[in-house]
């Protein structure tokens, strides 16, 4: 499903992404982050519990083979993707929330998605080699690191590193496009129905959730839109390198499909959600109370 060579491209992706999402911050963001708790809390909340628990509920109602059950949980385990802070800007959202919410649940994502994969893995009685994906994830804190380095040194390498970062993450759903699906046609094809609605399902729901949490929460319309795009809007890259460098063979094929139809699927659904919450923005929601929330 994944040669070699698109495993090496796979991973070039991943680290650039990464070094993108790292440009975009400042050791400022952290602080500011950490002066106001509320916006972490939120982030956390929204990617590793409700995202892994709607996976969770999927897995266990929908009639799918345990590999795909494992791509459900893994997919929902993730962290925040960049493509969530595109799709915040022209919903006219708080694009400084939607970066730290990203940077925030990928760091976070370290501890916190094996945790949640023994969770609930263990509840469905699925194994899951826990060392590959943990190893994974400390590994791409690194470009993270050395983005917010040339952020620090130069402003503008910074800025463009983080516009780069940004645009290959939509390049990787062309990727998936030219290369993957036509040499996986007949998988898809053959592919049930329920794997694809556990695929578009899980991005759906967690828009529905992430709004209507924040919305529960009294936030600000832009901030509840971003919140809603940030939780629904997973790092389907980050599904599919995990899987590439964790399965072997047939099982990797099949785990791989809904983080694969995911990352497809969720830009299509992301972009009916920005026209919907554009068409919804009044002037009264154009000035964002003082801070992220």
């Amino acid at each position: 499903m994944v040669g070699p060579l698109e495993q090496a491209i796979l991973a070039l992706m991943i680290f650039v992404i990464m070094l993108g999402m790292g440009a975009s911050l400042t050791p400022r963001d952290f602080a500011l982050a950490l002066k106001r708790p509320y916006g972490l809390f939120i982030g956390v909340v929204s990617q590793y519990g409700f995202m892994p628990f709607i996976a969770f509920l999927l897995a266990i109602t929908l009639p799918v083979s345990d590999p795909i059950k494992i791509g459900i949980l893994i997919m929902g385990c993730m962290p925040g993707g960049t493509t969530s802070n595109i799709f915040a800007y022209f919903s006219k959202g708080n694009l400084a929330l939607s970066v730290l919410m990203t940077v925030n649940s990928t760091v976070f994502g370290v501890l916190l998605i094996p945790l949640v994969l023994v969770i609930y893995a263990g509840a469905l009685d699925l194994q899951i080699p826990r060392e590959n994906i943990i190893a994974t994830l400390v590994l791409l804190l690194v470009p993270v690191a050395i983005g917010m380095g040339l952020r620090k040194l130069n402003a503008n390498t910074g800025a463009v590193t983080e516009f780069l970062g940004s645009l290959l993450a939509v390049v990787f759903i062309l990727f998936l496009i030219v290369s993957w699906i036509p040499r996986n046609w007949d998988f898809l094809m053959t592919t049930t129905w329920a794997t694809y609605f556990g695929a578009i399902a899980l991005g759906v729901f967690g828009f529905a959730i992430g709004y209507g949490f924040a919305t529960l929460l009294k936030l600000h319309p832009r901030n509840a839109r971003t919140i809603a795009l940030e939780t629904g809007i997973q790092n389907g890259p980050l599904a599919i390198a995990i899987i590439a460098f964790t399965f072997a063979g047939t099982e990797a094929q099949s785990v791989m499909a809904v983080p694969a139809l995911y990352s497809l699927f969720i830009v299509m659904s992301s972009t009916l959600l920005t026209f919907w919450f554009r068409r919804i923005t009044d002037a009264g929601e154009q000035k964002l109370p003082d801070g992220l929330l």
